[in-house]
């Protein structure tokens, strides 16, 4: 009887505990901000710095010392966020600070400009508007912060003189109507005195330094989509334009640590995109990596600072090519993703003499972690996870998928199954439209929108439509002028794939996007009546002439010129591709999300549509927070959209495959 009684008790503990593993993942812990953003190791190894969230959402740079692994939080103004830090000294860091415009868009820079020691002392501001500046170390008023109506922002640390930096500098009373005029500064980064270098050969321009301080080139793209690239001499004055790196769009990336090459973003020929050198001597070009497909991610960071050791790029999935495998950092990568096998791992900062690197490992169901790598020791240290309460292996992974549009256009995209339902057919499916949309794109990467979908039984689609980034400059201008053409199309025709291939049920899909992808989600729905049962527009864009007065795009005359471009202006051919006009043919489900604070796409696009929906008295979802921007930051809110959709989800294509298996276990018993 007794041994009856405790098989019956370890029955039910076995139950309980697969029960509670079989919970998903929950939209709460979905909702979090990751702990730690940017991480970044000092060039002496004695600390590292990275960005930190608090409890109130602020994000602050947090320092820690590798000795002692205390941490020191730097406290911020209230509405503060860091935006960017980098070391420009053995023991000093510089770092902006921005205010948040929602949670799909980078906080807005306020201009200023901060430096501090790794221990915390020497806080100061170098550059800022604000003259009440107070040091962080003994709240008097910092006697070097330079009272300036401008932006400042670090063009290069110099090697050899820890105590000046490069900054470049935009006065935004001499802007107006334009885009900022660069000049380029020698700063002190203890008082923030500065000395005029040279102004930059056009508006908008960005500079590239050699590791000597000097300024080499400046590059942009001008008011009429052109682009510019310019040489400065290391011997006199003005500056040259670049034709051939011009014409082919060509962008200068990084300096090779002994400053005798340069890599360039160009085009390779036959072999599709590339990254060149260019050798300063004898000014010739030589490619150094190519693909057909894809454009490069980046440089990829070595074990020491400042080195360079290949290319990283995403042919679906992320892929990394070295210049010379048999090097000691090409060695050490290798060796590293030995041990992480099905993860994205990248050295992403070292020492200067590559003593100490820092690793992130990451995936598409794993948001990521720090390791802090001694090389000579073979020894990889956890030092600090993005968000330790994501266990990747409850959550769904993306799958690269390639598939031909109507007219023949190759595009690349992404299937996310549900945890366990790798091979599973006929599923409920929601297609999610990124952003931008043009130079954005999808990737192989842990995304909570995703996540959310896929866990509770959702296949999820995903497509890189021409405009996207990532796939050269001919494929992002594909998409110029077709907001409801064959940008649309594309999504639709990766919709009918999954179909084809019998991924989705035909009829049990939903279509969802934010910002641009909240356009292309109703634009969907009313080109294609009887392919999507659903759709969720979040933060989107709904009148399209309206952009043109409404939002911060067309606040200068380059962004002027870039909808022109980009949307054409033809208000006519505008106002018919507009969901709002476009409400006959809608037989889809509405639900519609709304900041009320958001600069980006003003509340008025949402308002108006909601508007329409009740004049006409079709039922839909509406979520509106007055308190949100551009995507909502607040994880409360974030919790709350992913509840409501989900159950507006199930309303409209019944219970993701996860429901239905557990629905179906709960009647059997």
């Amino acid at each position: 009887m007794m041994d009856r009684r405790r098989w019956i008790v370890a029955a039910l503990l076995l139950l309980f505990v697969s029960v509670l593993q079989a919970q998903p993942v929950s939209f709460a812990d979905l909702a979090k901000h990751p702990e730690y953003r940017e991480v970044r190791i000092s060039p002496d190894g004695k600390y590292v710095a990275a960005t930190a969230l608090l409890q109130g959402g602020q994000t602050v740079l947090a320092l820690v010392d590798l000795a002692t692994r205390k941490p020191i939080i730097l406290r911020l103004r209230e509405g503060d966020d860091v935006v960017r830090f980098d070391w420009v000294g053995p023991e000093r860091l510089v770092y902006s600070v921005g205010h948040r415009i929602g949670g799909y868009d980078a906080p807005l820079s306020t201009g200023e400009l901060f430096a501090v020691n790794g221990d915390g002392s020497g806080a100061n501001m170098l550059y800022g508007y604000r003259k009440t500046a107070v040091n962080a170390d003994s709240g008097s008023l910092i006697p070097h912060a330079t009272t300036e109506r401008g932006t400042a922002s670090l063009i290069a640390a110099i090697p050899d003189d820890p105590q000046h930096i490069l900054v470049s500098v935009s006065l935004w009373d001499t802007t107006g109507y334009e885009l900022n005029l660069p000049v380029a500064y020698r700063m002190d980064v203890r008082s923030g005195d500065k000395i005029k270098m040279l102004t930059a050969p056009m508006r908008g321009a960005e500079f590239l330094a050699d590791h000597q301080g000097r300024i080499r080139f400046a590059y942009g793209e001008a008011n009429d989509g052109s682009w510019k690239v310019y040489e400065h001499p290391l011997k006199g004055d003005g500056w040259t334009l670049l034709p051939e790196f011009s014409n082919n769009r060509s962008t200068p990336l990084a300096f090779s640590s002994d400053d005798r090459t340069v890599y360039f973003e160009c085009p390779a020929g036959a072999a599709g995109f590339g990254v060149c050198s260019w050798d300063v001597a004898t000014r010739k070009l030589a490619t150094v990596w190519s693909n057909q497909r894809v454009e490069e991610d980046d440089l990829a960071q070595g074990l020491a600072r400042d080195s360079i050791i290949g290319v990283s790029f995403t042919d679906g999935r992320p892929g990394l090519s070295v210049f010379d495998s048999q090097s000691a950092d090409a060695q050490a990568l290798i060796m590293l993703m030995k041990q992480f096998p099905g993860e994205q791992v990248s050295f992403t900062s070292g020492t200067t003499d590559g003593g100490l690197s820092l690793v992130l490992v990451q995936a598409d169901a794993d948001p990521g972690a720090f390791y802090l790598f001694d090389p000579k020791a073979h020894k990889l240290t956890m030092l600090l996870p993005r968000m330790p309460w994501i266990d990747p292996s409850q959550m769904a992974r993306k799958q690269p998928i390639e598939f031909a549009a109507r007219d023949g256009l190759k595009l690349q995209g992404y299937v996310t199954y549900p945890p366990g339902e790798e091979s599973a057919k006929q599923l409920p499916m929601v297609v999610v439209v990124h952003g931008g949309p043009y130079g954005i794109r999808d990737r192989w990467d842990y995304d909570p929108d995703v996540q959310a979908l896929a866990t509770r039984g959702y296949a999820v689609l995903q497509v890189n439509f021409r405009g996207s980034g990532g796939y050269g400059y001919d494929f992002v201008k594909a998409g110029w002028r077709q907001w409801g053409g064959t940008m649309q199309d594309d999504v639709t025709d990766g919709t009918r794939w999954a179909i084809a291939q019998g991924i989705a049920d035909p009829k049990r899909i939903c279509i969802y996007g934010v910002s641009y992808g909240g356009y292309a989600a109703l634009e969907g729905a009313m080109k294609e009546p009887d392919l999507y049962q659903c759709t969720i527009g979040y933060v989107g864009i709904y009148d399209l002439p309206l952009m043109f007065h409404r939002g911060d795009t067309h606040d200068s005359s380059w962004g002027e010129d870039f909808l022109k471009r980009a949307l054409g202006n033809d208000m006519a051919v505008l106002a018919s591709h507009s969901p709002i006009n476009q409400l006959d043919s809608l037989k889809a489900k509405v639900m519609l999300v709304v900041g009320g604070k958001d600069y980006r796409v003003p509340e008025i696009q949402g308002l108006h549509l909601h508007q329409a929906l009740l004049d006409r008295h079709i039922a839909h979802e509406w979520m509106l927070k007055p308190d949100e921007m551009h995507g909502f930051y607040n994880e409360a809110n974030v919790t709350e959209l992913y509840t409501r959709m989900l159950q507006f989800i199930g309303a409209s294509i019944g219970p993701g495959m996860t429901g239905k298996a557990a629905a179906a276990g709960a009647a059997a018993h």
